[in-house]
């Protein structure tokens, strides 16, 4: 008994580390709800990243860059605006992938509209060349 409450109290104290290391991992932080009678919601942050993507995001950083929880099927329509070449990669719980780059008529504005299912959508922006820069992101009805 005196072993089970001492793996108890370590198991405790490796439990709070734990949680604070994962919490602070960027990209991991609390998801930006979205239900169907949200307001427009406007993100910002620098496009890129060291991994390469082989998709077509280009490369992507090791986090993505929101989570966005869907609370019930709707609507709606990401608008990424961004320098160099940006392309929006939104992954699904499931696995699947909604990925489109910019092309040259754009000026660098991407957009992925349709009918998203309720759950949880890891967003990366990507930059096909390898670039870093900054971008809005866009999440509407």
């Amino acid at each position: 008994m005196k072993s089970l409450m001492k793996t108890t109290k370590f198991a405790q104290w490796l439990a709070v580390p734990v949680v604070v290391a994962i919490a602070a991992i960027p990209g991991l932080a609390q998801p930006i709800a979205v239900n169907p009678n949200s307001q427009p919601i406007q993100l910002t942050g620098t496009s890129g990243g060291t991994q390469r993507d082989a998709g077509c995001a280009g490369y992507i950083a090791a986090t993505p860059n929101h989570v966005v929880q869907i609370t019930a099927d709707t609507d709606l329509r990401f608008v990424l605006q961004s320098q160099g070449q940006p392309a929006l990669l939104i992954r699904g719980a499931s696995g699947q992938d909604f990925c489109v780059p910019a092309d040259a008529y754009s000026a660098g504005k991407v957009e992925i509209p349709g009918r998203w299912r309720k759950g949880l959508y890891s967003v990366f922006v990507g930059d096909r060349a390898n670039g870093k820069h900054p971008y809005t992101l866009s999440i509407a009805q």
